[in-house]
């Protein structure tokens, strides 16, 4: 085999090499994460049930004691203490509920993970079809051109992913109280 066509056909083999071994990597990738999206939804949804029953108990047993303390006064140290004690279960209840509020962010981000795999995906398989087309035979320098040509198409390929998935979820934490999503 001659130098040029043991050049055109390494080079095809390692397009096709890239391709394929990307594709598969990335299509687990994506079940992992698609997986863990559904995963974490059903935890965040029996979290969100519990906290709910859990206040509605808490908020039950209250006024079960507020009835039991009729006989003190409401300036009563104890009751003031209760009265505080009601207000912070409230408070961390409320915190922990808002807290699983944000899952929806996070599935919005597995989501867009998921998107730029796809198009990851996509951009790998044009690289074989691509690598499909370079020339086992003729000159070096029509194998540069083609290889060049490659390089500007999934340069190009891969701005349009960028452009379509531009888009972010800006929220830092979950304590700043506002959520600028798009």
């Amino acid at each position: 085999m001659t130098r040029k066509k043991l050049l055109g056909s390494q080079v095809k083999r390692l397009l096709s090499g890239v391709s394929d071994h990307g594709k598969q990597h990335l299509l687990e990738v994506e079940t992992d994460l698609v997986q863990t999206a559904f995963l974490l939804g059903e935890a965040v949804e029996k979290l969100g049930a519990s906290f709910f029953a859990l206040h509605a108990a808490v908020s039950a047993q209250q006024k079960e004691v507020e009835l039991l303390l009729t006989d003190y006064a409401d300036d009563d140290p104890k009751m003031a203490h209760l009265r505080l004690l009601q207000n912070e279960i409230s408070q961390h209840t409320n915190e922990a509920v808002t807290g699983l509020q944000f899952q929806d962010l996070t599935s919005q981000l597995l989501a867009r993970t998921v998107q730029r795999i796809i198009g990851l995906r996509n951009v790998l398989s044009e690289l074989a079809i691509e690598g499909d087309v370079v020339p086992t035979e003729g000159q070096e320098e029509d194998i540069v051109v083609m290889l060049n040509d490659i390089n500007k198409n999934l340069d190009k390929q891969s701005s349009e992913l960028k452009d379509l998935l531009r888009k972010a979820v800006h929220q830092k934490d979950m304590d700043s109280g506002e959520i600028e999503m798009f």
